[in-house]
């Protein structure tokens, strides 16, 4: 005869599990999201999701766990620091010369490294039931990850619309685990931006347009990873040398003081991505890009979209006359990626005319001074 399985305590197991396979923070929450529903639609029919269009293909679905795993009765949702030890934000972002890759892609694909974590999660929840259905996710179905994070105690939802916690900040990944078991639920905790906007401040491209809303369109994130085609002109300026994704919000984020380093390997940065100069990002060919990015987030963009973000990035970049001659290097290769390259050109064609300028007036007002005192003229 089988003992009748004791809920509370396997879900104090559980955590304990998540923390030894390497998880900094684990939450239970139930499948209601029906509160986010409304949010979810509003957000849609103002097309701030922009070319993503699986996000209004799938809907509700998004807010509605059970559905897309029948079965579901709890969601278990954890969290995994990535921050690297020497980040070099400052120094690589002060860099013109340099390409910012955000900081979650400088290691190995997290959505690789949570998913098999949250298998053997599953697996060991498993081993303990007479039956189980588990199905893991990492930002690879349609669910409302923040929120559902947020509902199992692991943070509250900044006006950056990340999940902030007390104790880590916001630099570390989601993933969730489905199950069909009535586990217990946490509490979420209280929301502790208070009057704090620095993160709608500082985006560059004003993509914040509302506490805890942001707009994915300017979003310059959405903007070198998601968006597919040509990025609007407008906002080209404001990337400056961010060649994939944005930290911006969470750098000037007060609670992201408290942020915790990873220990993880897998997150360690690789080298030729750490702060890369742009003249050599821009001479890889495909074969070169898909052999440094094997196993990372950014292969998924492609080597297209990759030139598009470097030719941007060169066309913000200070004048000289490597930076045009490398844009000069891939014309003719494809029209969407030339329409960049002829965008940069011409910047760079302006700082070198501002350059000269700049150069000359000290030239004239010396000579004005000079004839003024009367001195010779090449005094």
């Amino acid at each position: 005869m089988s003992h009748p399985l004791d809920l509370q305590q396997l879900a104090l197991d559980i955590k304990q599990w998540g923390l030894s396979l390497g998880f900094q923070q684990v939450g239970i929450c139930d499948t209601d999201l029906s509160a986010e529903e409304p949010k979810l639609q509003a957000w849609l029919d103002k097309q701030y999701h922009g070319e993503m269009a699986w996000m209004e293909r799938h809907g509700m679905m998004r807010a509605r766990p059970h559905e897309l795993q029948p079965g579901t009765l709890r969601v278990i949702s954890v969290r995994m620091n990535y921050l690297p030890a020497k980040a070099a934000f400052a120094s690589t972002l002060k860099n013109p010369q340099l390409g910012y890759v955000s900081r979650y892609a400088l290691g190995r694909d997290y959505h690789k490294v949570l998913r098999n974590r949250l298998k053997k999660l599953g697996e060991m929840i498993r081993e303990r039931c007479e039956s189980l259905n588990f199905r893991p996710f990492v930002d690879s179905a349609p669910l409302l990850e923040r929120p559902l994070a947020e509902k199992a105690g692991l943070g509250w939802t900044g006006k950056h619309s990340l999940i902030l916690n007390r104790e880590a900040g916001s630099w570390f990944f989601l993933g969730e685990l489905l199950i069909d078991l009535p586990l217990p639920t946490d509490e979420p905790q209280p929301e502790n931006c208070g009057r704090c906007v620095a993160c709608i401040t500082t985006c560059p491209t004003g993509a914040i347009v509302e506490p805890y809303v942001v707009d994915a369109r300017r979003c310059i994130s959405y903007l070198t990873i998601e968006l597919e085609g040509a990025i609007p002109e407008e906002y080209r300026p404001l990337i400056g040398n961010r060649i994939y994704g944005c930290d911006d919000c969470q750098l000037i984020c007060p609670w992201n003081r408290f942020g915790q380093l990873t220990d993880e390997d897998d997150f360690s940065p690789r080298a030729v991505l750490h702060a890369p100069p742009l003249v050599e990002l821009f001479a890889w060919d495909e074969a070169r890009f898909l052999k440094v990015t094997e196993g990372s987030a950014i292969r998924r963009i492609g080597h297209l979209r990759w030139l598009r973000n470097v030719a941007v990035a060169l066309g913000n970049a200070p004048w000289h006359d490597d930076h045009y001659a490398v844009l000069a290097s891939r014309l003719g290769e494809n029209a969407m990626l030339d329409e960049h390259i002829h965008w940069a050109m011409a910047q760079q064609r302006e700082k070198r005319a501002k350059n000269a300028i700049d150069v000359q007036l000290p030239q004239q007002k010396r000579l004005v001074r000079a004839v003024e005192k009367g001195l010779p003229r090449d005094a």
